[in-house]
């Protein structure tokens, strides 16, 4: 029997999509530090986390 996985797109993925195309359009007026936050703050929290267990091993 075959196993499926299915590649579904998160949600910070979508949001991130989703500010993208409302900056684009010129719906939102944030500057693009914030449109893109999707993608690094997470991305930061990561390697925050993975620093902490570095130092306190």
């Amino acid at each position: 029997m075959e196993k499926s996985t299915s590649g579904g797109v998160s949600f910070s993925s979508m949001l991130l999509i989703l500010f993208i195309a409302l900056k684009l359009v010129g719906v939102i007026d944030w500057p693009w530090i914030w449109v893109l936050a999707p993608f690094w703050i997470p991305l930061t929290l990561g390697v925050l986390v993975l620093a902490i267990i570095a130092i306190l091993r």
